[in-house]
């Protein structure tokens, strides 16, 4: 998965957010995701350290309001900020670069899994048709043929479920994000395949 900020750009992305106005830490999360658009929303143990380090450099300062503590950049803060303008213009470059491609890969992967559970769906269906005998001819109850197949079908959904978990719950642990636009449109292409299952069926 493509990272999306490079190597200490996240630093200087804080300092950015701060030169903004005082935030607390809820805030700038909530700030970098809405900047990112969903894609990136990270969690307490990656910001606090680093506005920690930030505090130890004398670039921020940080107060106590009410159960908040609140962070504000310094004159020096200010000045790396100045500064490095033409840094944080490429942040900001790359950010949208990044953020593109994430959303590319995360529909990929997607798109990738429906395929695979089409053809599987596909298969056992065409199997089916394709192997079963005329009841007058083995005497078997076609009511228990067809319980067999729901049998793999169930087995073949269960598998795929299985693997979008697995895959989605890696993605979430290795740090990645996932989009509301990005769950609404894996919804969507679910009940897309729900859809044609019960035309299928309904003949």
């Amino acid at each position: 998965m493509t990272p999306v900020f490079s190597h200490g750009d996240l630093r200087l992305y804080l300092l950015n957010l701060l030169d903004e106005g005082p935030r607390h830490g809820y805030d700038i999360m909530q700030a970098l995701s809405d900047r990112t658009g969903g894609t990136y929303t990270p969690s307490a143990g990656t910001i606090y350290p680093r506005l920690a380090k930030l505090e130890e450099e004398g670039l921020v300062t940080k107060s106590i309001d009410g159960r908040k503590t609140v962070y504000a950049i310094t004159e020096a803060g200010h000045a790396e900020v100045a500064a490095r303008a033409g840094d944080l213009e490429g942040i900001e470059a790359g950010l949208a670069d990044s953020v593109r491609l994430i959303a590319d890969e995360v529909r990929g992967s997607v798109r990738d899994a429906m395929r695979s559970l089409r053809a599987d769906l596909a298969a056992a269906s065409a199997d089916a048709r394709s192997s079963t005998p005329p009841p007058h001819a083995t005497g078997d109850d076609p009511r228990v043929l067809s319980r067999e197949q729901l049998h793999r079908a169930d087995a073949a959904i269960s598998e795929f479920r299985a693997r979008l978990r697995s895959d989605l719950r890696s993605h979430v642990a290795r740090g990645g994000e996932l989009a509301a636009s990005f769950v609404d449109e894996l919804t969507e292409d679910l009940d897309h395949i729900a859809r044609e299952v019960t035309r299928t069926l309904r003949g």
